[in-house]
């Protein structure tokens, strides 16, 4: 009698799985259903990428002129990230949209540009420069101040060259000006356990770096002008924007806050405060008012971000490539 029951309470505890499987399959043909619908809609009536369109978050203050917060945080690096379903943003293309769509905006008169990142690869990391030389160049009474909360290194101190102003929390560590590529030569390693590669190249040049070969010295020889050509393109970019005369402190070291303002790096030492304080008096206001944006989120965009793992990205450092990256 005891076997009996409990076989029925195995057939019942298997009906209630599959029918909560079933559920979770409709559930997720649904999400699917919505995303491809949401996309589709978006992308038909309105030119989202022209004109970026976020969601305005009320921050700090109570002036009357309208400053942006921008967070700069991270490894800059484009590439969404994969998930379960869908995809998270492109860091570099949130960025990017939220600039353009400060600079669309003709009431903001400054961005905020907080940075706590190492810098990343070279293009994104010009494109935000550009980008935010862009937001000011469109009204002339318009500023950038760039808050540096941990790190402001490399890529990311590029992106700050477009400040009018930097200020730098006590502990944060700035600097890094130069480019690094790195890669592995496994050829010892592969003549050790008799693996070798097989590369078919159209040219002597295509499969260079390849790891199991020897390292070529013409090779390193082309791409260490490429390297010089792009630290030129950096050190001129510091020297116009900072007046710096001494070349020789950008060769890739990091400064500490103090040793930053001494070299005229930055231009000030303080907290998010003092920044804020800091830009009013730049802009001669007696306050500001101060917004985030986000942007719009459905229901099942929401419920998908909180509820599915995102898959790990593999891909994002994938290959040799140039870096404007503090690598220690």
């Amino acid at each position: 009698m005891q076997n009996n029951g409990s076989k029925v309470g195995c057939w019942i505890a298997i009906g209630v799985l599959a029918l909560m499987l079933f559920g979770s399959f409709l559930t997720n043909i649904g999400l699917v259903a919505t995303l491809f619908a949401g996309s589709s809609a978006a992308g038909n009536d309105y030119p989202v990428d022209e004109e970026p369109v976020f969601e305005e978050i009320w921050s700090y203050g109570y002036g009357d002129t309208k400053v942006v917060r921008i967070d700069l945080a991270g490894v800059i690096m484009r590439g969404r990230r994969e998930r379960l379903f869908g995809s998270e943003p492109d860091m570099v293309e949130t960025i990017l949209g939220q600039i353009r769509s400060a600079t669309l905006d003709p009431d903001v008169k400054a961005i905020l540009l907080e940075v706590d990142s190492p810098g990343g690869a070279v293009t994104p990391s010009d494109e935000i420069y550009a980008s935010l030389e862009q937001f000011k160049s469109e009204d002339e009474e318009r500023m950038v101040m760039v808050f540096v909360r941990d790190l402001g290194a490399s890529g990311a101190y590029y992106a700050a060259m477009a400040g009018d102003y930097i200020m730098v929390e006590p502990t944060a560590i700035v600097g890094s000006v130069g480019v690094i590529m790195q890669t592995l030569n496994m050829k010892g390693l592969g003549d050790k356990i008799g693996l070798s590669s097989v590369t078919i190249a159209s040219g002597a040049n295509k499969d260079m770096l390849n790891p199991f070969k020897e390292v070529n010295p013409q090779h390193v020889a082309m791409l260490q002008e490429l390297v010089d050509g792009m630290q030129e393109r950096f050190a001129s970019i510091v020297e116009n924007s900072r007046g710096l005369e001494n070349r020789d402190l950008l060769d890739g070291r990091v400064f500490s806050a103090s040793q930053a303002l001494e070299h005229n790096l930055i231009d000030g030492v303080g907290y998010l405060q003092d920044a804020i304080d800091t830009l009013e008096e730049l802009l001669d206001l007696d306050g500001i008012y101060m917004v985030r944006y986000y942007e719009k989120r459905g229901f099942w965009d929401s419920l998908m971000e909180s509820k599915l793992p995102a898959l790990p990205d593999f891909t994002a450092m994938e290959g040799p490539r140039f870096l404007y990256l503090w690598k220690p």
